[in-house]
């Protein structure tokens, strides 16, 4: 009797294990340092919030890197549930027949409502297809801002620019004159590229910005834009701007150290410099404009990437991404991930409550982000979908980088950008005959 209830003890729990065991999925990401440490807490809250569940986030390098990792992973059906993926690589995945579930479809077939206008206007539809359906879940989204060192515009006598010819008129000689170098910037296709289209409202590629087709074609060589690099390069040679180089920190480093007043950046930087001592007091603004393209300046697109769920998993797999994308997106872990970080939070929700909580009072600057995304829209502002783009915009890093080290002109790099991106769409089409 008693070798009988032993086992029937085992039995039993054996039974109960199974009944209660969780589901586990993966999720790949590019964060690292700081960033992934905010990633795995927020997992590792996920987690302890249910007992249905179990994710495990995993490092797998750059942005391209895990691009790369993920679509190797997915052709080998090796794929993780969840992968990161940034705004350049968004076509590539979108593009690959069956490789996502679209998380709009993922979130309403697993009982989670869904409402795209829950979303800040400058987020909702970067990861959508052309009929608005959301593919991609927002994560790590950003702006790019101008921050501005306070005490060397009070030391120079001038406010922040808010168009460029106030800052060439106004703003660069005195700063200059102070003994600063007016300006910086990190990121030329990001910043003085893609958001130069949407700042101004201005087409940047055919197809409703590549939405609406496959035979899209780059609308970048324009007089707009070119007169704006020509402005810049009479910039450097006047001492007002200058440019240390391709990487990011290259440039956000002279700000730090107080040489450069002014800095373009990520809106995602904002708590990285809030965290330093930097020995001036910084804030920010929105990017400035040109009068002479539009006196009605529209909002900026988002940066950053999103979380993609990706095809191929188990009904109860994918219910349990559902369950931490819905996680992802409650008002308390959003203001969590941009009070840690600085990345914009995605949602009307999540900004109501940093609101709420005196966020903004405390720290003004980090509002920027949010408020110049949540700018008028205009036609041309919702984002872009081109296909490798990741190499487009290396051909752009190129060029940028010969007009600002005298090897090209404007004008024929602009020529050369448009015609191998051309290129490169024109061989994205093939891959989705």
């Amino acid at each position: 009797m008693k070798k009988l209830t032993l086992a029937s003890a085992a039995l039993s729990a054996l039974w109960t294990g199974a009944a209660f065991a969780e589901t586990e999925i993966t999720w790949w990401h590019a964060m690292g340092g700081d960033l992934g440490e905010t990633v795995n807490q927020i997992a590792a809250d996920f987690n302890a919030s249910q007992d249905d569940y179990k994710i495990t986030p995993v490092f797998k390098g750059t942005y391209e890197e895990t691009l790369t990792a993920g679509i190797a992973a997915f052709r080998a059906g090796e794929q993780p549930n969840i992968m990161q993926v940034f705004d350049a690589g968004a076509a590539t995945v979108i593009g690959a027949k069956g490789a996502t579930v679209p998380v709009q479809d993922l979130l309403t077939e697993n009982g989670v409502d869904f409402d795209i206008n829950d979303y800040i206007s400058g987020v909702r539809y970067f990861y959508a297809d052309a009929d608005g359906k959301m593919i991609g879940m927002p994560f790590n989204s950003s702006s790019p801002v101008m921050y501005y060192n306070v005490d060397a515009l009070a030391a120079a006598g001038v406010a922040a620019p808010k168009t460029w010819e106030e800052f060439q008129t106004v703003t660069a000689p005195a700063l200059k004159e102070a003994g600063y170098t007016a300006l910086s910037q990190s990121h030329l296709p990001w910043i003085f590229t893609e958001n130069f289209m949407s700042r101004h409202n201005l087409p940047f590629a055919t197809n409703d910005n590549g939405y609406t087709g496959t035979d899209t074609k780059i609308l970048v060589n324009n007089d707009a834009i070119k007169a704006h690099f020509t402005a810049v390069t009479d910039w450097q040679d006047q001492g007002y701007f200058e440019w240390f180089g391709t990487g990011w920190g290259d440039n956000q480093t002279p700000f730090e150290e107080g040489k450069v007043a002014i800095w373009l950046g990520s809106s995602g930087s904002f708590g990285g410099l809030a965290n330093k001592d930097l020995g001036f007091e910084f804030s920010a603004d929105y990017l400035p404009y040109w009068e002479a393209v539009t006196d009605a300046p529209t909002q900026t697109f988002i940066g950053g990437a999103a979380l993609f769920a990706m095809a191929g998993k188990s009904d109860a797999e994918n219910k349990a991404t559902a369950a931490f994308f819905e996680y992802m997106t409650k008002p308390e872990t959003q203001y969590f991930w941009h009070q840690e970080t600085g990345y914009v939070p995605i949602t009307e929700a999540a900004y109501d409550l940093a609101k709420a909580d005196g966020h903004y009072d405390r720290n003004p600057a980090a509002e920027v982000g949010i408020k110049q995304l949540s700018l008028p829209a205009g036609e041309y502002t919702k984002g872009y979908r081109m296909g490798f783009y990741v190499q487009i915009r290396d051909v752009m890093n190129r060029e940028f980088g010969r007009i600002l080290t005298g090897e090209t002109s404007v004008e024929d790099a602009f020529n050369a950008i448009e015609r191998e991106a051309n290129d490169l769409l024109a061989r994205f089409a093939k891959t989705q005959g």
